[in-house]
């Protein structure tokens, strides 16, 4: 396993503090999204890969949307990763880490977000050379508490919290040292964009840029 897409994931991160999680049904929905989040302030987006609209959704975005880094969200296979960098994505994420998603997405020359859960699996993400994860499922999984205890062992890792974060509990994952950006889907929620929601998902989004 081996990565050289550090400096690209981590500028990634750096661009807000909430990256929003997207579940998106509807292909059509993407344009109006991206410029909700866009007036919002939010720089990036993760559009999962578990709709049939995900990818045509990743296309529109990466193709007209260019001010906003769109990634591809659950990404599980090497065939999704050339899937997602054929679609235009800037950047793949993922809820675990294989050494097939690893090589996958090195194959498609796509930068990789990695899913780690456990102190092993950060360690072994850093010894590949990923100095940047995702922590998920980041509430079930031991919460701001786990997270904070990492930071003295393992300085030179920083995580990008995801799963059961709302606006309410997002402030007290930023505000631990090794805590640069998170995943929440709270931003613009699959219900919202069903229904064409997108003031009020802008609404969500400058709260969230704000943070």
């Amino acid at each position: 396993m081996s990565n050289n897409s550090n400096e690209t994931i981590e500028g990634i991160l750096n661009l807000g503090p909430v990256m929003p999680v997207i579940v998106i049904d509807d292909t059509k929905d993407a344009l109006p999204l991206a410029d909700a989040l866009l007036a919002g302030g939010l720089k990036t987006i993760e559009i999962t890969l578990r709709t049939p609209a995900a990818l045509g959704a990743i296309e529109a975005i990466a193709s007209q949307r260019p001010e906003i880094h769109v990634g591809a969200g659950t990404v599980v296979s090497a065939s999704l990763a050339k899937a997602s960098s054929d679609a235009g994505a800037a950047f793949a994420v993922s809820p675990g880490t294989t050494p097939a998603v690893v090589e996958g997405c090195a194959a498609a020359n796509l930068a990789l977000l990695p899913g780690a859960s456990t102190v092993s699996e950060l360690m072994t993400l850093h010894e590949a050379g990923f100095t940047a994860m995702k922590f998920f499922p980041a509430s079930a999984a031991g919460g701001t508490a786990f997270v904070k205890s990492l930071a003295s062992p393992l300085p030179q890792i920083t995580v990008c919290p995801t799963g059961g974060i709302s606006a309410e509990t997002a402030p007290d994952w930023l505000a631990l040292p090794n805590v640069s950006c998170l995943g929440g889907s709270w931003v613009a929620p699959q219900k919202l964009i069903a229904d064409q929601q997108f003031v009020a998902i802008e609404k969500l989004a400058r709260e969230a840029a704000t943070l």
